[in-house]
């Protein structure tokens, strides 16, 4: 699995590179469809044997990356079984509106390294290494906040914490603001702020709230990498989404899932690039002379963690390359 890191890193780059063609053009379908085509485009050139086992949906509902679809390059004698779990384009609304903190992402693992999430809400905790054991998902939001404070060795109103903008967060952003924590609202991208939070100098100290169930697993592939914590909870809606839940092998539909739970393979590769600037990454720049990029490649075993600024030279003859 550490050999396909760098495969990936270019899977996630190419499809930031696509998307970001159609970055500020007020068309969010055009930029995810930019990001999928991209991306299974790259996939079908490494040498493996490739599950989708997160995508963009059921097979009637997306024409490529959906769940179950085989990737990899074709004609291959013994081709690496991989699951492979993407969100193409984090962000899509970002992205066609010029907004901070859009990425590509893609995280890979042995099989059955990585749960099989249906598409739902999931509530979430996530928190660094740091205050990794400290939070319960059933617990008071001012307990939690004061445990986190604890660990970093702070007072509760020195904590940021990232909330996703919705109306289902009234009272938890009244419960927040109580305990003299402070808010980053974000109308996209939990899980960017997911990851954030377990990188030190970011300014986030926790994500809280309701986001989706997919993204949980991905986050949790990072965090595996990143030595964090997540604790999920999936939001059952009504009796037929439980009954889908169980018919994917999720018998107990109120379990607490942990960061091991989410993505328990020993060999993970994650891998994310910046497509709008945003707190852990830049965005796409391009330039006269190539396309500039700035990614995230991380590997659970050995753990290795890579910040990657990447030129993409223009086929020209006086193309120049600029050390920044």
């Amino acid at each position: 699995m550490f050999d396909l890191s760098l495969e990936m890193l270019r899977v996630v780059e190419e499809a930031a590179m696509a998307s970001a063609r159609t970055m500020g053009m007020g068309d969010p379908k055009a930029s995810d469809q930019a990001a999928v085509e991209s991306m299974r485009c790259c996939l079908d050139t490494i040498a493996i044997d490739g599950t989708i086992v997160i995508g963009e949906g059921e097979r009637d509902e997306a024409p490529m990356l959906y769940i179950g679809e085989k990737v990899g390059a074709k004609n291959l004698s013994a081709p690496m079984p991989v699951d492979i779990a993407v969100d193409p384009l984090e962000g899509t609304n970002l992205c066609s509106t010029g907004g901070a903190g859009s990425i590509t992402v893609l995280a890979a693992s042995e099989p059955h390294g990585l749960l099989h999430a249906p598409d739902c809400y999931m509530e979430k905790i996530v928190v660094g290494p740091a205050a990794k054991g400290a939070v319960d998902l059933d617990a008071p939001v001012k307990q939690n906040l004061k445990a986190i404070a604890r660990r970093l060795q702070r007072g509760v109103d020195d904590l940021v914490v990232v909330v996703l903008d919705r109306s289902r967060h009234q009272q938890l952003i009244r419960d927040i603001r109580e305990a003299g924590a402070r808010i980053r609202l974000i109308s996209d991208g939990d899980l960017s702020a997911g990851i954030a939070a377990a990188v030190a100098g970011t300014g986030v100290h926790a994500v809280m709230g309701s986001g989706g169930a997919p993204e949980g697993v991905l986050t949790a592939a990072a965090l595996r990498c990143l030595n964090g914590e997540i604790l999920g909870r999936l939001v059952v809606k009504d009796d037929a989404q439980k009954e889908r839940m169980q018919a994917m092998g999720i018998q107990d539909v109120n379990r607490t899932y942990n960061t091991t739970d989410l993505a328990p393979g020993r060999h993970l590769v994650f891998a994310a690039c910046g497509v709008t600037d945003g707190n852990l990454l830049q965005g796409v720049r391009f330039t006269g002379d190539g396309t500039h990029t700035q990614s995230v490649v991380m590997i659970s075993h050995p753990a290795r963690v890579r910040f990657i600024d990447t030129t993409h030279l223009e086929n020209k003859p006086d193309v120049k390359v600029r050390f920044r």
